[in-house]
């Protein structure tokens, strides 16, 4: 939350600065009023900046009358050197898990308690998929999302392990049981759901290490059944994890 760009003395640019700054992993809806006092500018000038935010794609204004990040801003951060240069790197490995699954995969990011998609190839098969490149689905309840999740600070699960929201009846909610999966995450270097996001979909991820052996994203598959095929798509998944590590490591 911005500080005192409500001054007087607070240039045009602070205080949209300040309104696109009001949103974050916990706002990321928020009506007028609220924006107004998390950027802690009069409601006036908010409502103005909000206008010629929203009329330049920056923000979106949705049927309940919030307010929510729009699609401009992500075309930007498309450009940001860390996605294009982790996109690049990795496209090619995506290429051959589609060419050899058919199915569609992922590549994403942690954005706060959420997974970024950065990228995605779609499957032939006709298997429910709700996520698209550029949309942020919750870290407990995807394949991507749990090996993020696993692997990220501990302020971001206490925040994500606060906030299970149920998206299907097969979404992991109780925290206890969610922390005992992240821990075998950790162990077993993947994770998995079965129709958590969405009833008939299943997934299975891996995370993506740079050359320093932090965790930089999760590469994830999305199938109808994991029965048969689980270990071989883990394999495969962890075969293009390590080439995409080994390419970020040679370009560091």
């Amino acid at each position: 939350m911005a500080g005192n760009t409500g001054t007087p003395g607070a240039s045009v640019m602070g205080r949209a600065f300040a309104v696109l700054d009001s949103f974050d992993a916990t706002h990321r809806q928020q009506r007028l009023a609220d924006i107004a006092r998390r950027a802690d500018v009069p409601v006036a000038t908010a409502h103005r900046i909000v206008r010629e935010l929203t009329a330049w794609g920056a923000l979106m204004r949705g049927p309940d009358g919030q307010y929510a990040i729009g699609p401009r801003l992500w075309d930007l951060g498309l450009l940001s050197p860390t996605h294009t240069g982790l996109r690049e790197v990795a496209s090619p490995f995506l290429h051959d898990i589609y060419a050899a699954t058919l199915a569609t995969v992922h590549l994403a990011v942690r954005d706060g308690t959420s997974a970024l998609y950065v990228d995605r190839l779609s499957g032939h098969a006709s298997v429910p998929v709700v996520s698209k490149i550029g949309s942020r689905l919750p870290l407990h309840a995807t394949g991507v999302g749990k090996v993020l999740l696993a692997h990220a600070p501990e302020d971001v699960q206490l925040a994500a392990l606060a906030d299970l929201r149920r998206v299907t009846a097969y979404t992991v909610v109780q925290p206890g049981r969610l922390r005992a999966e992240l821990a075998r995450v950790r162990k077993e270097g993947f994770a998995q759901t079965s129709e958590e996001m969405s009833l008939g979909a299943c997934s299975v991820a891996v995370p993506v290490r740079d050359g320093g052996n932090d965790v930089v994203a999760a590469l994830g598959i999305v199938v109808a059944s994991l029965k048969r095929d689980r270990d071989r798509l883990v394999a495969a998944l962890q075969v293009a994890a390590q080439g995409i590590r080994r390419t970020l490591a040679s370009t560091e």
